[in-house]
């Protein structure tokens, strides 16, 4: 019990610090910093530009469309990360179980590439 307690109190002890810390800091921000707002510093802009229309337009369906890939194709590598570091201990069937998931990935890609879901006009 005591072997256990040790290990989870550093763990504990570096939680406590990194709050502390992060508490300091947030805190000199409000302290230190001459805080005045203008016009200038309270308009909304686009990647440093004014913007050109109205915040609440609505996008494109494609922009959802490849989003929901990345999404998919970021979760696979998830999947591959385990699956290549225990790749000499698993057996034929976890070999096998990932190749046939690779390819229904692969399989779902190409039919949205045919479809055209990565053409952006």
């Amino acid at each position: 019990m005591k072997l256990i307690f040790n290990e989870y109190s550093i763990i504990f002890i570096f939680l406590i610090v990194s709050f502390l810390l992060a508490s300091v800091i947030f805190l000199l921000s409000y302290i230190i910093v001459f805080q005045k707002s203008d016009q200038e510093k309270i308009s909304a802009y686009e990647c440093g530009f004014n913007p050109f229309e109205d915040a609440r337009i609505t996008f494109d369906i494609r922009f959802y469309l490849v989003a929901i890939l990345f999404l998919i194709f970021d979760l696979e590598i998830s999947f591959l990360f385990p699956w290549s570091i225990v790749l000499n201990e698993i057996s034929i069937f976890g070999f096998i179980t990932m190749i046939i998931f690779l390819i229904i990935l692969t399989v779902g890609f190409i039919y949205e590439w045919f479809k055209g879901a990565l053409e952006w006009e």
